[in-house]
């Protein structure tokens, strides 16, 4: 069984970082699509970023493009979201993905498999 645990998140000031953490285990991280995604109240969860399964490439969303990075570990089985320059309206709960190589260059949540609890992230004005 493929589990997807993310400590962290918490509170920040505007224009702070912060960085969340996702550890995978129970299958073979080093072949999965990474992805973050995070939903805010009342809205849609959204993609954020994903690496491919070597770490070779990244993609992110325009909305956090220059000012978030996503990285893995694969000896570790850890993906992160290095995030600077927070906005008040990156406020979410932040969720790591796991998908299949097909799911690379894909943006949409169900193109992904296995899913972490989600970690709170909240940025302050």
């Amino acid at each position: 069984q493929v589990q997807l645990v993310e400590p962290g998140g918490g509170l920040v000031q505007t224009g702070g970082s912060l960085r969340v953490s996702c550890e995978v285990s129970g299958g073979t991280f080093s072949s999965y699509v990474m992805g973050w995604f995070r939903q805010a109240p009342g809205k849609e969860r959204e993609f954020v970023a994903s690496i491919t399964w070597n770490g070779g490439n990244s993609n992110s969303a325009d909305s956090v493009k220059g000012r978030f990075t996503i990285s893995r570990d694969n000896a570790k089985n850890t993906v992160w979201l290095q995030m600077n320059s927070l906005k008040p309206e990156d406020t979410a709960v932040y969720y790591c993905a796991a998908g299949t190589p097909r799911a690379w260059g894909r943006r949409r949540p169900n193109d992904y498999v296995y899913w972490g609890q989600g970690t709170q992230v909240t940025v302050s004005s």
